[in-house]
């Protein structure tokens, strides 16, 4: 299994390259570059006024005096084109990006004169908390749901449950955290929990515990609306796979041996039936972290990872956009492969290195 864990790590390597050069490609040919964004931002200063930029390099002084009559001075534009590199070749530009990447150095964010990874790592804790928790509150509920369905297939128990779960479903999460806030944030009805950030503003004073209950209180409804919506689909999918495992020939011949059924679903039925489920963890784990939290961040003002790339690709702020590319595949790629070593942890008969041979 060494062999096959050191393989893939270095699988990961090209695969990286190839989806950097993708997206680089992509968004090079993408109309509204992060000059553009300056000069569409220019246009509308008043005349008659100087604007100062500073751009990481140096600062940029801006006379706005003739920009109404005859436009943006081509100098300037010039200059704007050095400062961000774009009076190099692409393939120069994207080779320079990689040498950088190497030594784990993203560069410095266009429009917040700031490094990429400064910023990342900002916004990380709120990423990894709604996703961390989010993605556990789900699997607790719903594999365990799932199992008991699946036993008392047919009854009423699995009609009204899934009746539920499917309500549930239907409901978009932007709009179930709206409601969560017009019920308990203060909106229409009770004030009970807060509508902004992570932590309270005197976090730094308060107790181990008492950070401990701050920090919980504020994810309380955004982790919520995060999970309303993603039980569907794991509960059936657990609910099938464990139907489609009791019914197998080696259940009944256990059965018939004698065995119990709590024997037979935790020590035959279990290791086979969660298979398919672990191998949907890693794509749970990436949706929640960077995309299915987007506009619960934007909803509860919590500043992460998915807030901070949509908000560097409508800026066109190029260094920002590849560095959080960077960091979904990579961290993508590294639950794949947790993944796949889960699946020998379940179930030891599961041989990846035979099969590559």
């Amino acid at each position: 299994m060494a062999s096959y864990t050191l393989r893939r790590l270095l699988l990961m390597i090209p695969t990286l390259l190839g989806i950097l050069l993708l997206n680089f490609v992509i968004v090079q040919a993408a109309p509204g570059g992060p000059i553009d964004q300056l000069l569409a931002r220019f246009e509308g200063l008043d005349a008659g006024a100087s604007t100062r930029l500073d751009m990481g390099g140096g600062e940029v002084v801006v006379e706005n005096e003739s920009r109404g009559a005859r436009g943006i001075d081509p100098q300037f534009i010039e200059q704007l084109e050095a400062q961000f590199g774009f009076d190099r070749p692409a393939h120069e530009r994207f080779l320079g990006m990689l040498a950088d990447y190497a030594r784990l150095d993203f560069g410095d964010s266009f429009f917040r004169d700031r490094p990429v990874v400064e910023l990342i790592v900002e916004r990380l804790p709120v990423s990894i908390s709604l996703g961390l928790w989010s993605t556990l509150l789900v699997y607790l509920i719903s594999i365990p749901l799932g199992i008991r369905k699946a036993l008392r297939h047919g009854s009423r128990f699995d009609i009204w449950s899934s009746s539920l779960v499917i309500v549930g479903y239907a409901i978009p999460g932007f709009l179930f955290a709206i409601l969560l806030i017009v019920l308990f944030a203060g909106g229409s009805y009770w004030d009970l929990f807060p509508l902004r950030g992570l932590t309270s503003p005197d976090f730094e004073t308060l107790s181990a515990w008492g950070k401990v209950k701050d920090y919980f209180w504020h994810l309380a409804l955004p982790v919520t609306a995060l999970t309303i919506g993603s039980f569907a689909t794991l509960t059936m999918l657990t609910k099938n796979s464990f139907l489609d495992e009791i019914h197998k020939q080696y259940v009944l011949t256990a059965r018939a041996k004698g065995a119990s059924d709590r024997r037979v679903l935790y020590g035959h039925v279990f290791r086979n039936a969660m298979l398919i489920i672990i191998a949907g963890l890693p794509a749970a784990l990436v949706g929640i972290f960077f995309t299915g939290s987007l506009l619960i961040e934007v909803i509860f003002s919590l500043e992460g990872l998915g807030l901070l790339g949509f908000e560097a690709v409508m800026q066109r702020d190029y260094p920002v956009i590849f560095g959080t590319l960077f960091l979904y595949t990579l961290i993508g790629l590294i639950l794949k492969l947790i993944s796949d070593l889960t699946y020998v942890w379940v179930d030891p008969r599961i041989d990846f290195e035979t099969r590559e041979s």
